[in-house]
């Protein structure tokens, strides 16, 4: 119960952040818009070299509630992914090369066991990112850098002690 309750926790941190930043174009209301964006423009921090880019597939349902990597339980609805080195923890903007359209996961299990494939996000990933149909997508992966101490973000990547 403690572990949903964190995961919504951090969830809506997540949107409340995204929110802060206001919409990601002018005139766009829709409620995804806080993980959510679409640019042509690189973003201000962001490294101009890509962490990674190559073929995106996701998972969902066969795989719920069964432990990832990080051992909490699969949750195709919430926000996350797997990758075969990056740290348990680390999250990365994805961006869906076909439409432009970024989220941001963490990384929670290992993955993908496909070769050729370099990362398998949730199903609702995949669906923010509007590739669940095809199954399949050629995106971007960068790194987020975690803030400064003390910062939302921060607290994010800090461990929730179970009691």
């Amino acid at each position: 119960m403690r572990k949903r309750t964190a995961q919504g926790l951090i969830v809506a941190l997540l949107v409340a952040l995204g929110a802060a930043q206001g919409p990601a174009k002018a005139g766009s209301a829709d409620n995804k818009s806080a993980v959510v964006s679409r640019s042509s423009a690189p973003v201000p921090g962001r490294n101009a070299r890509p962490y990674q880019v190559g073929t995106a597939s996701w998972y969902g349902e066969d795989f719920e509630g069964k432990p990832t990597a990080s051992g909490e339980p699969y949750n195709m609805y919430a926000m996350t992914a797997a990758h075969p080195t990056l740290p348990l923890g680390t999250f990365v903007r994805v961006t869906n090369l076909h439409n432009r359209r970024v989220v941001v996961v963490r990384i929670n299990d290992r993955g993908p066991i496909v070769p050729g494939r370099i990362i398998d996000v949730s199903y609702s990933a995949a669906k923010v990112l509007k590739f669940q149909a095809q199954g399949i997508q050629r995106v971007r992966l960068d790194v987020v850098p975690p803030k400064r101490p003390g910062s939302a973000m921060a607290m994010l990547h800090e461990p929730v002690l179970a009691r």
